[in-house]
């Protein structure tokens, strides 16, 4: 009787936490949906955005909000999600139609398919010199290649883009001596492609050094008794059984150079960069001098990202386990 009252005088905060206290489970149940609302919500909304404003006409744009009154229960109040004034599927298709939308997607696609080549040929031999070698200052040097994943971009943005204009030569830094004058690579492929390989490299090169490590040591030696080089194993061999940690490379390296910005924004900076500039060129083609379509930015975002949604979709088993297998050495 005595606890009854003691629980009935409990204020709704003491109350619940002496609910959570004597059942732990509800509260971590609770925090995982909450979690995962909020996790659902920031990286759903901006494509929910996006489509609202692909399928609004163009000239309900800017006529009035896009969030709506609504009367429930003889109760007037806004709706909290923004939805079209309108519907105009028709922008899929003229994103298309006025400019050729497809090029820019293969451009990109070219760009990083070329890139994830070079990283995964560089990566991998260095993965197997850092995770099957012992030499003096590998820790040091494998510190040192992680710490340039940890650069922002702009940090490289003027030397680089001074390099690729090809009007001054390279310098000794801090000195006036002159090594060599490198070629105009501004406005092209490779001032996108070497950045790209630079910056994504770091994040490969652990992730195959991690797996290459726990190759034994039984198999390379078998082949090399056979014959091989040290590359034939590499290639034949640690590679093969390395699967999951080449795919997750791939896949992560894949991503990253398709959905670049920065670099794409500033490396391409005339029209005759339009030939091979990536999605990012299109998407910015549809805002001129006095106009930007909005809807038609939107239906390109979209259709834009939606080869890395099904590259996602259908490796996302093959990035996960690659990720995890590589996390511990047995």
């Amino acid at each position: 009787m005595a606890t009854q009252t003691e629980d009935s005088d409990a204020g709704p905060l003491e109350r619940w936490t002496q609910s959570a206290i004597e059942n732990p489970e509800r509260v971590y149940r609770a925090l995982f949906y909450a979690a995962m609302l909020f996790f659902l919500v920031t990286t759903m909304f901006p494509f929910y955005w996006l489509l609202v404003l692909a399928v609004t006409p163009e000239g309900n744009l800017l006529a009035g909000s896009f969030l709506p009154t609504v009367n429930l229960f003889g109760v007037s109040g806004t709706f909290p999600l923004p939805v079209p004034k309108g519907f105009n599927p028709a922008a899929f298709i003229t994103v298309f139609e006025q400019v050729p939308f497809h090029l820019y997607m293969l451009n990109s696609f070219a760009l990083a398919v070329t890139t994830t080549i070079i990283v995964l040929f560089i990566a991998s031999l260095a993965g197997y010199v850092f995770g099957r070698l012992r030499f003096p200052g590998r820790a040091f040097l494998m510190l040192g290649i992680l710490a340039i994943s940890y650069f922002p971009p702009a940090a490289f943005v003027i030397p680089l883009f001074k390099v690729f204009a090809g009007n001054a030569p390279v310098v000794i830094p801090f000195t006036d001596i002159g090594l060599f004058t490198a070629p105009r690579l501004l406005n092209t492929p490779g001032s996108m492609v070497l950045p790209f390989s630079s910056l994504f490299m770091p994040l490969s090169v652990f992730i195959l050094t991690t797996f290459y490590g726990q190759i034994p040591d039984g198999l390379e030696d078998a082949a090399r008794v056979e014959g091989t080089t040290r590359l034939g194993a590499l290639f034949r061999v640690i590679m093969p059984l390395s699967a999951p940690g080449v795919a997750t490379a791939a896949v992560l390296t894949f991503i990253a150079v398709y959905n670049e910005y920065f670099f794409s924004s500033i490396m391409a900076t005339s029209p005759e960069a339009t030939k091979w500039s990536p999605i990012l060129g299109g998407i910015l083609s549809y805002q001129t001098q006095y106009t930007t379509q909005y809807n038609l930015m939107a239906a390109a975002s979209i259709v834009g990202v939606l080869p890395v949604v099904i590259l996602v979709v259908v490796a996302q088993e093959r990035i996960v386990s690659g990720l995890t297998s590589g996390a511990l050495k047995e």
